[in-house]
């Protein structure tokens, strides 16, 4: 009978472990026992009892559903381990999460309180979050309120959407901690976090000493680090999103993940090294996108005070021009920790500035807003106890008047960094270069002097044929003809001819743009830099040069040449040109004097120039340039990559429609497309582009759509969090016009009596655009008519797409998704972040 029992009792015991195995949440009404496990939705995360390789420790944490290999994003206790199998976590009914050994002992605990007359569960989510949520009663379990979720408390990882915040009580250096050993995840030795709340950067401390830090961020990338394309496909480097209060003293932080069909996130391993890592389905493993440090040169002052260290020379270190070793002896024996000093006593009244470029800038840097690279000279030349100064576009102006430290060579990348100097240090190094100079002109005039007949021979030979060759290598470059099929970029049989672009030589541009000088740099994304120019004739240009490291290959760059360079309309931005040489590609458009819109919408200041009349007048730019794209070019194209930051502003505020990278062409009778890469920026994608890959006319209506919604509001799409339900700035939209609340949606800059009945016509126009079926939606060509009166009766908006934000694990897991705003790199996206 005994033995009969036992086999009764097991069986029961492995289908409760199959069907804990089963289900995504837990209930006071019930115990998860040790070894069982709660699964996410789709099957992306699990949550249970779980013990490190080569470990017979038992903790309760999440990791990803992956049967080859078990990445542990979260551990609960950490630093109490359970040493037997006897584990059992609870949800008390107070809504407290509690892991309890076999003698009934709290080894950890969610410490919260669950209000009266309420009913709690926890939940592991598909991405990754594990929620205590409160309802108001046990039979409905909808609308659920946030209790505790495993997002606010991370351990060693940060996943897509996992938003956290910082106060000046908060304890700045241990956002993340690493783990003790592979074995043992117990606080490690090393910490994440930043010790500033003013110019932000991210540090890695070992103990107490700054092991590693990342430099400031500019709104696009941290300017001490390396970023580049690591050759495994497309995915690349997404940092995140960090957003600063008006008020001052929080800090709030996102990582929004990168193609959503990746799963990524970033870890900090127990040798202290933060890096990005993402599955490989095809190898069933996980592979490191990104990692820092990665040489010997990230080490925190690795070459002391005024040295400069380059991994790509040896020794590594040397000291700046002007200084000398502290101490000889020890730098001869490898050991630079003490650093240098000048060789000469400083003299304010007879110093200058020496230029090093492609630096990663100095630690404890002195950030001024509001100046440009002239001002910030001025502000350094006439403060004796400033050092050196560096200037970025997007941070501003930086000053030094303490020792330069943890600096280094990034080329390519990096900063140019102007060190004081005494005239004579500089002096020497402009008489080295008059040397060199001198002894290259002799040469090249010796060379010429005996080939001089040759090209007296065949100089007008030369110049008939430079044309044609430049277009032969511009051909082979492509590995097309002049005359380019379309079936091959767009699937169609028509031809697009390149006869009307102005093919540009590389040497033209390069003098344009003065070698692609840092103060030329108008701004830069996923595909690289854009620099402004101006050629012989005096014509002002923008050159938008691809980067090597970009998402964005020959086939867009050939896409974006054939589809805009047969458009002409006055509310798109005109392309004057292509350069292609060597490895090379740039595209020559015409210069916009204030840049893109986002520069105006988001910034505190700009946007008061941007009154109700105007944006209004953006908006019907807009949709006359969409309008054009869609129905009256001969060519039809959907854009597929509708943002601020690719609406163009010229000298009156005209909106122009750039970056037509992404761009389609339609045949004349088709109506929809699709696409297994879908490419371009997660929060303006409609639905089913997004996650079916199938785009038309009605996916650049929802993107205009956001857009709009973007411009009425002055919020970025992008930075918006509705903390208490994490609606998106679309879900925030719907919720307040459900509640007859949109006074407190519009942009108090624009906020008028007079207008507000207007400008709540138009958020209605904008949700008819976002709702979540393409068939709901109304063409461009309605929306017009909507926004000038010809339409009158607008009809109720449905429900849109998006509702929520949405994280990079999360597609298809619920009937809203969210999206984030990202600068485009062809399948992944790059963060645009902006202060606030």
């Amino acid at each position: 009978m005994q033995p009969v029992c036992t086999f009764i009792v097991m069986l029961l015991f492995h289908l409760g472990s199959e069907f804990s195995s089963a289900v995504d949440s837990l209930t006071s009404a019930q115990l998860l026992k040790d070894p069982g496990t709660l699964v996410s939705n789709k099957k992306i995360f699990s949550f249970g009892f779980f013990s490190p390789p080569n470990s017979t420790n038992r903790y309760v944490g999440i990791w990803y559903n992956q049967p080859f290999t078990k990445e542990v994003i979260w551990v609960a206790n950490k630093n109490n381990p359970l040493t037997d199998h006897s584990g059992v976590l609870k949800l008390s009914v107070t809504g407290n999460l509690q892991v309890l050994n076999g003698k009934n002992e709290t080894l950890w605990s969610s410490n919260v309180t669950l209000p009266k007359a309420r009913f709690s569960m926890a939940r592991i989510l598909d991405y990754g979050d594990l929620v205590v949520e409160v309802f108001e009663s046990n039979t409905t379990r909808q609308n659920g309120t946030a209790l505790w979720q495993s997002f606010q408390h991370p351990t060693d990882s940060v996943l897509p959407n996992m938003r956290f915040t910082l106060t000046k009580k908060s304890d700045l250096r241990n956002v993340l901690q690493s783990w003790t050993s592979p074995t043992d995840p117990s606080n490690g030795r090393f910490a994440l976090g930043t010790n500033s709340f003013s110019l932000f950067q991210i540090i890695i401390w070992d103990g107490d000493s700054i092991y590693w830090r990342s430099g400031p961020w500019n709104g696009n990338i941290f300017i001490g680090t390396r970023y580049h394309n690591t050759g495994y496909g497309n995915i690349f480097i997404n940092t995140g999103t960090f957003t600063q209060d008006d008020t001052g003293g929080v800090l709030s932080l996102v990582f929004t993940g990168a193609n959503e069909s990746f799963l990524s996130h970033y870890a900090l391993s127990y040798q202290g090294i933060i890096a990005q890592r993402w599955w490989d389905g095809t190898k069933k493993s996980w592979s490191v996108s990104w990692n820092a440090p990665d040489n010997e040169c990230d080490i925190y002052a690795k070459c002391g005070v005024f040295g400069s260290c380059n991994p790509k020379t040896s020794p590594i270190c040397s000291c700046l021009k002007g200084f000398e070793p502290k101490d000889k002896e020890e730098w001869k024996r490898g050991n630079w920790t003490s650093g240098c000093v000048r060789r000469k006593p400083r003299d304010c009244t007879s110093e200058g500035f020496l230029r090093l470029g492609t630096m990663k800038v100095p630690d404890n840097a002195e950030w001024t807003v509001g100046l440009n690279k002239d001002q910030c000279r001025d502000k350094c030349v006439t403060n004796c106890t400033c050092l050196a100064y560096a200037y970025d576009t997007a941070i501003a102006c930086m000053t030094w008047s303490v020792n330069l430290v943890d600096i280094a060579v990034l080329a390519p990348g990096g900063t140019d960094l102007f060190v004081r100097l005494a005239y004579s240090e500089l002096g020497n190094n402009n008489r080295v270069k008059i040397i060199i100079i001198v002894s290259v002109i002799l040469g090249l005039v010796i060379l010429l002097a005996t080939i001089i007949w040759f090209l007296w021979k065949w100089r007008a030979q030369k110049k008939s044929k430079e044309l044609p060759k430049r277009n032969k290598r511009f051909e082979n470059q492509q590995g097309r003809k002049k005359s380019i099929s379309d079936q091959h970029v767009f699937g169609d049989k028509s031809q697009v001819m390149l006869e009307d672009l102005q093919v540009t030589k590389f040497e033209d541009v390069v003098k344009a743009t003065n070698d692609f000088h840092e103060d030329n740099l108008l701004g830069r994304g996923g595909f690289g830099q854009v620099y402004k120019g101006t050629l012989e004739d005096g014509q002002e240009i923008a050159v938008k040069r691809l980067s090597r490291a970009s998402g964005q290959g020959i086939e867009e760059f050939m896409n974006e040449v054939l589809v805009i360079s047969k458009l002409q309309h006055r509310n798109l931005v005109k392309l004057l040109g292509c350069c292609v040489d060597g490895e090379e590609k740039m595209l020559i458009y015409e210069y916009m004097l204030n840049k893109s819109l986002d520069a105006y919408l988001f910034d505190s200041q700009k946007r008061k120039l941007l009154h109700w009349q105007k944006r209004f007048s953006i908006t019907e730019g807009i949709c006359r340039g969409l309008l054009y794209l869609h129905r009256d070019s001969r060519l039809r194209i959907i854009h597929r990559d509708l943002k601020p930051s690719n609406i163009l502003l010229d000298e009156n505020l005209n909106p122009k429609i750039s970056d037509f990278g992404m761009a389609r062409i339609f045949g004349g009778s088709q109506d929809q497309g699709s696409t297994q890469r879908v490419a371009g920026t997660y929060g303006y994608m409609s639905p089913e582009y997004a996650m079916e890959g199938h785009f038309s006319e009605k996916s650049d209506v929802f993107s205009f759509g956001v857009l709009f919604l973007e411009i009425i509001s002055g919020k970025r799409n992008s930075s918006f969090w509705f903390q208490e339900e994490s609606l998106s700035l679309i879900g925030y939209t719907w919720k307040l016009w459900n509640e007859d609340n949109m006074n407190s949606f519009i942009d108090p800059s624009i906020c008028n009596p007079d207008l507000n009945e207007e400008i709540i016509r138009c958020i209605h126009v904008g949700l008819l655009c976002v709702q979540e079926l393409a068939k709901d939606r109304p063409n461009i060509s309605t929306v017009i008519s909507m926004l000038v009166r010809d339409i009158t009766d607008l009809p109720k908006p449905k429900p849109p797409g998006f509702m929520q934000r949405q994280t990079a694990n999360d597609k298809g897991s619920s009937s809203v998704l969210t999206s984030e705003n990202t600068s485009s790199m062809n399948d992944v996206t790059v963060t645009s972040i902006t202060p606030r």
